[in-house]
């Protein structure tokens, strides 16, 4: 099956990270770092997984990517929970923007950001398009 995206590429944006580099935050920051990066809705989903690491990862790697379509870094008054991996029904991630990084996007013209996320014990990543 193919998917033909409605609208123009905007921008791309991909992320690669260490999940032991995760892990390693958690270890040391605990609930602090969570709060400060991932939504509820991203721990509830990353906490009940087996290899809750390596989802938490590959939601960074797709926060990483977002912000990269987008052009700014973490800069502009953006904050990590402005940037939120729900997963559809089907199990596919689909990419939540509020806050000034919905401001952004909209500035943009950007409608969408359609993203892809992989990982393994090792390494987690992730590819994002925005969308006219």
């Amino acid at each position: 099956m193919s998917f033909v995206a409605p609208g123009n590429l905007i921008s791309i944006g991909t992320d690669i990270i260490e999940c032991v580099r995760i892990a390693q935050m958690i270890e040391k920051h605990g609930e602090v770092f969570l709060q400060r990066v991932f939504t509820q809705k991203e721990i509830q989903y990353c906490s009940s997984r087996k290899a809750a690491n390596q989802h938490y990862a590959g939601r960074w790697a797709a926060k990483e990517a977002a912000l990269k379509v987008l052009g700014t870094g973490w800069a502009k008054g953006i904050q990590w929970t402005d940037v939120e991996v729900v997963n559809e029904v089907s199990g596919a991630p689909t990419l939540v923007m509020t806050g000034k990084a919905a401001e952004i996007a909209r500035e943009l013209g950007i409608r969408k950001v359609m993203i892809t996320i992989s990982h393994c014990r090792a390494y987690a990543t992730a590819f994002a398009t925005g969308i006219a």
